[in-house]
């Protein structure tokens, strides 16, 4: 089991990761990755990030989907790529409809055949076997309309990888399908290893679609990391990130994140949870957050009791832990809890 940072994104003032990512890398994790929600974009931070690091991997958790074009994606990929000599990684993901419409003015409309059709074209221009062209139900290359002078193009600059490696996040059942169906990892947030039917079925049905799972497929899960003697006050420390998830990070009905933990067997904690938050009640929703389900989808604790719950991730079939935090003593007790 490999182990990678989460930097996250800017929330309020900008914060400079480097110093993370070298440590990381110092300490012989695999991988950093940033992500982007409607501050600070993942991209310029993954660049910053390679600009800065020698050896470890740079990937995107996530890139949103409907902020790019495919082939800006693509083109993307392929710069980064070269410019941190093959260590990149594709992560990308749908966002939730109240980003989707409200931020990027997209409607949010069949997001599971919106991903797949992305996918492919990212796919074909990574090949570089010939001028893109693609007839889809939300893409096509060249576009229909316009002047009509539209031109299928072959990318300008040959890929260090045709097969850079692309990663989906999803919470839903039919989206983890498809990510083990047409992706090379899956990038999961607020996962429970004790609850493997809530998830493990429908990776099963995905790699069903492509023959089994391809070599290498990476689970890399984002993890939140307090470590601390006082288990309680690590616990305390993640409750308003937890309760922002489950209680704010979409509309009422329509909230993946509390449609997870609900999956979970909290679908009462997660009701009460959301009706806190979006009455603006936030640090209640923060305290009514479980124990129990903090325990269950983060590392909390002095390093033997991190030890022992990285057990239950290796054991659930987690290959990657991401461990999302901007402490620097969370990198030194997950390096030695796997020492």
């Amino acid at each position: 089991m490999r182990l990678g940072l989460h930097v996250g994104h800017w929330e309020g003032d900008p914060f400079d990761a480097v110093p993370l990512a070298r440590e990381a890398e110092r300490l012989g994790f695999d991988s950093v990755w940033a992500s982007e929600a409607w501050g600070s974009d993942a991209v310029t931070v993954a660049t910053w990030l390679a600009a800065h690091t020698e050896r470890i991997g740079i990937g995107t958790a996530v890139m949103q989907i409907p902020a790019r074009t495919p082939t800006s994606t693509a083109m993307t990929a392929i710069t980064l790529d070269h410019l941190s000599g093959g260590r990149f990684r594709l992560g990308l993901g749908v966002s939730g409809p109240q980003v989707v419409e409200g931020w990027y003015g997209v409607p949010f409309d069949a997001p599971l055949r919106r991903t797949r059709e992305y996918v492919e074209i990212v796919r074909q221009v990574l090949r570089r076997e010939k001028p893109v062209e693609y007839e889809g139900e939300h893409f096509r290359l060249p576009a229909d309309g316009g002047t009509g002078l539209g031109k299928p193009l072959k990318v300008g600059v040959k890929p260090i990888r045709p097969d850079l490696p692309i990663y989906l996040a999803a919470m839903g059942p039919r989206n983890i399908t498809l990510v083990a169906e047409i992706a090379d990892g899956w990038l999961p947030i607020l996962l429970s290893p004790d609850r493997p039917e809530a998830w493990r079925p429908y990776l099963e049905n995905g790699f069903a679609r492509r023959d089994g799972a391809p070599a290498g497929f990476d689970v890399a899960a984002m993890i939140p990391v307090v470590p601390g003697h006082d288990v309680e006050a690590c616990r305390d420390a993640l409750r308003p990130l937890v309760a922002r998830y489950v209680g704010g990070m979409g509309a009422k009905g329509t909230n993946f994140y509390n449609a997870l933990v609900s999956r979970y067997g909290y679908e009462a904690d997660a009701r009460r949870i959301q009706v806190l938050f979006l009455d603006g009640s936030r640090t209640e929703a923060a305290a009514a957050v479980p124990d129990a389900l903090i325990d269950e989808v983060a590392l909390v604790g002095p390093v033997e009791r991190i030890r022992d719950r990285l057990a239950a991730w290796r054991e659930a079939g987690i290959t990657t832990v991401l461990a999302q935090t901007r402490d620097l003593d969370a990198l030194h007790a997950l390096a030695e809890a796997v020492s």
